[in-house]
């Protein structure tokens, strides 16, 4: 397993931030491919003026910046 597929593995559960070519959301990681398509619970679209609820989404992979875990606290 890749150090990327290892820390998104870990991540399962928790809530992640992600940053799209087309933007950024949070939201709560389900489960993810080999393509890193992923799949987020209770998303949302996070803007400079606040979020839009957007539910339950799939991110096509090839759209992925970045993933990272939100730390609590």
């Amino acid at each position: 397993m890749s150090t990327a597929h290892k820390l998104l593995a870990d991540a399962l559960g928790s809530i992640v931030l992600i940053k799209l070519r087309s933007g950024v959301v949070r939201g709560k990681l389900r489960t993810f491919d080999m393509h890193l398509n992923i799949v987020l619970e209770d998303a949302e679209e996070v803007k400079e003026n606040g979020s839009k609820p957007l539910g339950k989404i799939l991110i096509r992979g090839d759209s992925v910046v970045f993933v990272s875990p939100v730390l609590n606290g």
